[in-house]
């Protein structure tokens, strides 16, 4: 259940595009990635928000009532995505890393590009309603994603994944540029009845 102070909306480009610094901030604050990292990723997310099919929604606190000035708090998380296609720079890595095991992307998915949460408001139900939202909209066959690999897989962005039905696709991948591990999970789509918003 999302708690009553958080208000979730849906995006478009250019709200997402004006939102972007904050949006950025919520990204570096939840990987514990250090600051200098919102000018190396600011311009690979304005390029993802002109891709064919991109949406995304945003959750901020909810709306102060005043007579003037903003009626909503900071942003706190952000989710978005679009459809998958040749050229794009995740589906050459991970077509790579399936070729290898005789395996090959479904021809029709979502990529999830970015799901994050304030670590302030982790813990809250708004990572799983915006992921509900955003899948329950799309028309593709199928939702990708890759997340950092953790021990037991033993934290939030796991859990949530796991309990929405992701599986494993590819597991201990690397991609260029990151010497993590990753898994790379996907699930069907559409949502069943049960997994879709109210």
């Amino acid at each position: 259940m999302v708690r009553m102070d958080t208000v979730i909306t849906r995006l478009d480009a250019a709200d997402f595009r004006d939102r972007l610094p904050e949006a950025l901030g919520v990204y570096v604050e939840a990987m514990g990635y250090p600051p200098q990292v919102i000018r190396t990723r600011a311009a690979a997310w304005l390029e993802h928000s002109r891709r064919v099919g991109w949406s995304g929604y945003a959750a901020f606190e909810a709306p102060r009532r005043r007579l003037f000035g903003p009626t909503t708090g900071p942003l706190v998380a952000i989710c978005y995505g679009y459809h998958g296609s040749r050229g794009q720079w995740w589906y050459g890595q991970v077509a790579e890393g399936l070729r290898a095991r005789g395996l090959e992307l479904p021809g029709d998915y979502v990529e999830l590009t970015e799901l994050h949460v304030s670590p302030a408001h982790q813990g809250n139900g708004i990572g799983r309603e915006m992921l509900r939202r955003f899948l329950a909209e799309r028309p593709e066959g199928t939702v990708m994603l890759s997340t950092p690999e953790v021990e037991d897989e033993d934290n939030g962005a796991w859990k949530l994944y796991r309990s929405l039905g992701f599986g494993d696709v590819l597991r201990d991948h690397r991609f260029d540029g990151d010497a993590r591990p990753f898994a790379v999970l996907s699930r069907p789509l559409p949502l069943d009845d049960g997994e879709a918003p109210r």
